[in-house]
C-alpha cells in the first residue's frame, strides 16, 4: 500500500506533540504512537474509511503521511489537527502560572480531529471509573475490534473500532473487555445514532452522555477553547491548587476560571501542560476489575 504524502508549513510556532497530546490515552494506546526516530502516528475512522497518520517535522514543515481508504481525508484535516483554526491570540492570562507557561509553550494550540466517534469512545469507557481501568478497556476494545493501522505504523497499532463494531459485541465480549453494564449501554447507544453525533446538543441527547463527556469531544473533536470538563475526578481540585493554593469543587473551578471565558478550556491546558502537580494526602483510587465480577 502505497503512502499519500502532503508538506504543509504552519505560519506559527507549532509543538506537534503538544497539541496532539491529547488524543492520546496512555503509553499503550493502540490508536496513537512514537515511533523509534519521533515520529507521531496515529489511526482513525474517517468517512471514507480507516486510515493511518504520521506526522514528522523537516526543516520547518510538517511533513504528512497516511494509508488507507481515508488517507486522504487525514491528510487535508492535518492543518485543523495541528490547530490552524486556534485563536489563541486574545487569550489573556490573569495568573502566572498560566503566563508563564504561555511564555514557555508558545507552539501550544487546541487542534480538531473533526471525528466525533473516535474521541467518544474512549471518553465513554472513562466514565466514573480509573484512567487505568479506562485505558485497559480502550486498548483490549481496539485490539480485538478495530482494524489493523494501514501501512507501516509501529506494531501493536489499530484503527478503534467502528459504531458496526461496537454493536456487534456480545454481553460477554464486553465483560471480558472490563466495561460495566452501564457504560455499555452508553457505548451501544452513541453506536446506533453515530451517523447524527454532530454537535454537542446532539452528544447530550444520548442516554448516558452527559455534560463531562460532551466537554470531553468537544475539546478533541472540534477544538473547543472554553468546553470545561466539569464533574471530572481530578480537574477541579488541579486548577484549584495550581491557581488558588487549595483544592476546588466544580463550582469553585468555574469561578475561578470565569475571567478566562470564553477560553476556559484554554487555561486548563496550560496548566496541565505547565507540569504542576497538587499535593497528595491520600492514596490512589483502587482500580476494579469488571473482568473477575
Amino acid at each position: 500500500m502505497d503512502a499519500v504524502t502532503r508538506r504543509w508549513t504552519p505560519d506559527y510556532p507549532l509543538d506537534i506533540g503538544g497539541v496532539v497530546g491529547p488524543l492520546r490515552r496512555g503509553a499503550g494506546d493502540p490508536a496513537f504512537q512514537v515511533a523509534a526516530d519521533g515520529a507521531l502516528w496515529l489511526t482513525g475512522n474517517a468517512a471514507s474509511g480507516p486510515a493511518s497518520l504520521e506526522l514528522r517535522r523537516q526543516d520547518g514543515e510538517v511533513v504528512a503521511r497516511a494509508w488507507g481508504d481515508g488517507a486522504e481525508e487525514l491528510l487535508d484535516g492535518v492543518p485543523q489537527l495541528l490547530g490552524a483554526d486556534d485563536e489563541p491570540e486574545a487569550f489573556e492570562a490573569h495568573h502566572e502560572l498560566i503566563r508563564e507557561t504561555r511564555r514557555r509553550m508558545p507552539g501550544l494550540r487546541l487542534g480538531r480531529t473533526n471525528r466525533v466517534w473516535d474521541s467518544l469512545v474512549p471518553a465513554i469507557l472513562e466514565q466514573k471509573v480509573t484512567g487505568y481501568e479506562a485505558r485497559r478497556s480502550w486498548r483490549d476494545l481496539c485490539r480485538r475490534y478495530g482494524r489493523p493501522a494501514p501501512g507501516p505504523a509501529p506494531v501493536g497499532m489499530r484503527v478503534p473500532p467502528t459504531p458496526k463494531a461496537i454493536l456487534g459485541i456480545t454481553d460477554w465480549e464486553w465483560h471480558k473487555a472490563g466495561v460495566d453494564g452501564q457504560r455499555r449501554r452508553t457505548l451501544l447507544n452513541a453506536a446506533a445514532a453515530a451517523h447524527a453525533l454532530t454537535s454537542k446538543e446532539k452528544l447530550r441527547l444520548i442516554p448516558g452522555i452527559g455534560v463531562w463527556t460532551t466537554a470531553e469531544v468537544a475539546q478533541r473533536a472540534w477544538g473547543d477553547p472554553d468546553e470545561v470538563s466539569v464533574g471530572d475526578f481530578h480537574i477541579p481540585s488541579v486548577v484549584g491548587w495550581a491557581l488558588v493554593g487549595r483544592a476546588l469543587d466544580d463550582d469553585g473551578m468555574l469561578e475561578v476560571l470565569e475571567p478566562y471565558r470564553p477560553q476556559r478550556q484554554r487555561a486548563v491546558r496550560y496548566i496541565e501542560a505547565s507540569g504542576f502537580r497538587k499535593p497528595r494526602f491520600a492514596p490512589r483510587y483502587a482500580a476494579r476489575d469488571y473482568r473477575a465480577i
